[in-house]
């Protein structure tokens, strides 16, 4: 028993780690339980959602395995032919039998290394083109999601999904996966060498492979945990950036930097623990797998050792130098995928907490969406009608209320109230930005929802009172990438007053358009909308506080283009300004969610109700300020 005391304390050191593992483990367990996580979607669900992404390119993944087997057979035959080398230079030494040994042995390197590349770079071709697709259809989804949702979701977080989490997989289609098979091969090809070579050694390395499983089983668990600890925090540092860089003028004016960089840090304190945390769960990992690999090189020399010396047959094997000689390096060949497959079973946990989070994102339903025998809506009149319309945007706190009007085809029809009295919501549901709870919305005739949604919005123009304008050109924001010649683009503008302004600048329509537009004036912006909005030639045109926060000269511009585009089809204006609704065809007076009057503007001063008090409220406040 005496002469084996190494291989015990080898064995009782191995047991203790193990022991300490799974107590800690257990522990861990125990606690995240109590603590409830989001839900989570399993390794093996993931993994096959993600390979539909892989599926079209499977000829490609064919060639990447049998390059792989190919490059696989430098690994198990270079211990054999330099153990074979030992054996000539110990025995009868000729140097010819060594120069073509070595020249086999440098022949098969070179295949391997040709392989590899070759595996390299159809991998990163093939892994691109996934995860592209992946991206494609993460944002196309996110196109797909109602106005609700999206503002339920931080645009910060849906950045992440689309680029961060994306790039997270683009490691594991670009090598990880095809690693992982190689190594396995490898691990499996060398365990067949070693046991023809001597299968009592290969009995002493096989002793270690328990202690390899039960490591790689702990480890999966604390590195899932850590690297979803890191994703939560990646998220919620791009979601605050998103949105403080967004409204960082803000910040400035309310001096609230310091506030901001308070709370910056300690979103950045989270995300460093979580990746301090992640690194140290790795750091455990790896050096655990190379004391196993120490332990049975130590092994193999003991056991070669006093077998070679003592002239011992174990088990009918006999130990002989070249045997020594093999094994190191079988040894080395078995451990070092084991010690890449911890590294890259590392990485395969961020591949899969990404994909959990961007299949989370594709998995929310959108609300709003066509229905199955949805019809394409070929020509537009512009008869609207709401009947008995009820919306809310939380359960049971209705904006609408049992609303009901009717417009008739090229009118202009204005809605005025006090905010929140639900005037852009009409807005909203008729574009079907939202979907009403109870009633009726027909266009033409025709029940809004039975049309195609694509279709619908085709037909609207929306002119809102915050212009977005898209980074690029007065070309490119004008035409939103349809296909328009110069002469229609300008016909445009002159028609909504808009060309006086863009022929001054140096570029003209090719001038650049800064994030958000903010190199133009806000009315410039809305001039430029009305344009964008024109040239598409909408059958029905919204308006939504369109003249607000502009300056006089601006709004005289902005009126003249009103009075021109009520010529142009069915209008619906929202505006505080009751001075711009005087010509329009019916006056809808809302509060409360309900149409409390409706008329034109002669008719309703007459009735002396609300829209008379909104009316003179106005006339008098403008005349206080012109005094």
């Amino acid at each position: 028993m005496k002469d084996y005391l190494p291989l015990l304390i080898v064995g009782a050191i191995l047991g203790t780690i193990s022991a300490v593992l799974i107590l800690v483990f257990a522990l861990i367990k125990d606690k995240k339980e109590s603590m409830g996580f989001d839900r989570n979607i399993k390794d093996g669900e993931l993994f096959k959602r993600l390979l539909k992404y892989a599926k079209p390119y499977w000829r490609n993944f064919v060639l990447v395995g049998f390059v792989m087997i190919v490059s696989v057979s430098y690994s198990i035959l270079s211990p054999i032919l330099v153990s074979d080398i030992e054996a000539i230079i110990k025995k009868d030494f000729e140097l010819i039998n060594v120069l073509w040994r070595v020249g086999v042995y440098a022949a098969v390197l070179v295949v391997s290394l040709v392989c590899t590349y070759v595996q390299s770079i159809v991998l990163q071709k093939t892994g691109q083109k996934i995860v592209s697709k992946l991206r494609e259809d993460v944002f196309e989804h996110i196109e797909k999601l109602s106005h609700a949702q999206l503002s339920q979701i931080p645009v910060g977080k849906l950045v992440t999904r689309t680029t961060n989490d994306t790039n997270a997989i683009s490691m594991m289609f670009t090598g990880l996966l095809v690693n992982l098979i190689q190594n396995c091969f490898v691990i499996v090809g060398v365990l067949v060498a070693m046991l023809c070579v001597n299968y009592m050694l290969t009995l002493m390395v096989l002793c270690f492979v328990p202690f390899i499983v039960l490591f790689t089983v702990i480890f999966r668990k604390f590195s899932r945990k850590a690297y979803r600890r890191v994703k939560n925090s990646t998220t919620d540092i791009n979601t605050f950036l998103s949105e403080n860089l967004s409204g960082m003028k803000l910040t400035q004016i309310f001096n609230r930097q310091q506030r901001k960089i308070d709370e910056f840090e300690e979103k950045n304190e989270t995300l460093y623990k979580a990746q301090r945390s992640q690194i140290f769960v790795f750091s455990v990992f790896r050096p655990l797998v190379y004391m196993l690999y120490i332990s049975s090189v130590l092994c193999l020399f003991f056991l070669g050792s006093v077998g070679y010396l003592d002239d011992i047959n174990f088990l009918g094997q006999i130990v002989t130098s070249e045997v020594i000689v093999a094994f190191y390096m079988f040894i080395s060949r078995f451990f070092n995928p084991i010690q890449s497959l911890a590294e890259q079973f590392h990485r395969l946990q961020s591949a899969f907490a990404s994909a959990e989070k961007i299949f989370t994102v594709l998995d929310i339903e959108p609300k709003v969406v066509d229905e199955p025998d949805a019809i394409e809506l070929e020509e537009v009149k512009g008869e609207i009608e709401f009947k008995n319309v009820w919306f809310a945007y939380d359960e049971n706190e209705w904006i609408l209320k049992d609303v009901s009007f009717h417009v008739n085809a090229n009118d202009t029809v204005a809605f005025v109230g006090s905010t929140g009295s639900g005037k852009t919501t009409i807005l909203s549901l008729l574009c079907r930005n939202y979907d009403i709870q109870k009633g009726e919305i027909l266009l033409d005739g025709v029940n809004i929802k039975h049309l195609k949604i694509a279709s619908l919005r085709k037909h609207f123009g929306q002119m809102l009172q915050d212009v977005f304008l898209f980074s690029g050109t007065i070309r490119s924001n004008i035409v939103l990438r349809d296909e328009f010649d110069d002469e229609q683009i300008i016909e445009a503008c002159k028609y909504v007053n808009a060309y006086k302004f863009i022929n001054r600048l140096d570029g003209g329509l090719d001038e650049e358009v800064r994030e958000r537009g903010n190199n133009f004036s806000a009315g410039q912006r809305q001039l430029l909308s009305f344009a964008r909005t024109i040239i598409h030639k909408p059958e029905v045109m919204i308006l939504d506080e369109a003249t607000a926060n502009i300056d006089t000269e601006t709004e005289i511009l902005i009126q003249d283009s009103l009075h021109k585009l009520m010529n142009v089809g069915t209008m619906l204006i929202v505006a505080h300004r009751l001075s711009t609704i005087q010509h329009a065809d019916k006056i809808l007076v809302l509060d409360g969610g309900r149409i409390i009057e409706q008329g034109n503007h002669k008719e309703l001063l007459a009735n002396k109700g609300r829209y008379y008090e909104l009316y003179n409220l106005q006339y008098n406040k403008e005349r206080l300020i012109k005094s």
